[in-house]
């Protein structure tokens, strides 16, 4: 082999990368998409192999960059700082899909806001309650999303009250509220639309408005609204 060859792997990603210019990730195998990204933390090694035990260890691409950090540094060849730039690449994402649904009318962009919080919410083993500030023309705004209660598996306790306090802060006009059910069952519970119900009285006594309430898992979303229960 000639001095100034490339070694295989070098040549393996310089194909890579060629075909996502062209086509992006149409066509890739699983394990390609994981190995372009361990490119960008892995500069001078073949990731073939490892990404190939990603897959295997974590099922999916959202299985990998939804692992706890320190399951993916258990993984043989990814080390200790790979994980977290798999972290960076997924929070990434979600800022992308966040920023994405700003300053367009709620209603117009409802498809943006489910898929942020179907990647933010969706694979988290606990309950976790968010809310999404609303200017007066019900877009999203800046920064516009809080965490307000961390729960167990299969609860976290809301407070309408608190919901109502924090909106002035913002000085939100309307709110859209969302919570995971790491059961991956969104169906309301009966809980859930007590719950609705008193978010709905509360914010009305203060002149705002609750446009959604959603529901999300890893793989769908339910609505309160397109429900026509709010």
């Amino acid at each position: 082999m000639a001095g100034s060859e490339l070694p295989h792997y070098l040549k393996h990603r310089q194909r890579l990368r060629e075909r996502f210019l062209k086509t992006g990730l149409a066509g890739f195998a699983d394990y390609e998409v994981v190995e372009l990204l361990l490119t960008l933390c892995i500069p001078r090694r073949d990731v073939k192999e490892r990404a190939k035990a990603l897959l295997a260890r974590f099922g999916t691409l959202r299985g990998i960059l939804d692992a706890p950090i320190s399951e993916l540094q258990g993984v043989s060849g990814i080390g200790e700082v790979r994980p977290v730039a798999l972290r960076i690449i997924r929070e990434a994402a979600n800022l992308y899909l966040q920023q994405k649904a700003e300053n367009a009318p709620v209603l117009a962009s409802a498809e943006s806001l489910k898929a942020f919080w179907r990647s933010r919410l969706g694979s988290i083993p606990n309950e976790i309650f968010e809310v999404a500030y609303l200017d007066s023309a019900y877009r999203l705004m800046r920064n516009g999303v809080e965490t307000l209660e961390e729960g167990t598996v299969d609860r976290a306790a809301v407070y309408p009250r608190r919901v109502v306090e924090a909106a002035p802060r913002r000085g939100a006009a309307g709110l859209v509220v969302a919570h995971n059910h790491p059961n991956r069952d969104v169906n309301p519970s009966e809980q859930d639309k007590v719950l609705t119900k008193a978010l709905v009285l509360a914010t009305t006594a203060v002149q705002m408005k609750i446009v959604d309430h959603l529901i999300v898992s890893a793989d769908s979303v339910f609505s309160f609204r397109e429900a026509g229960l709010l």
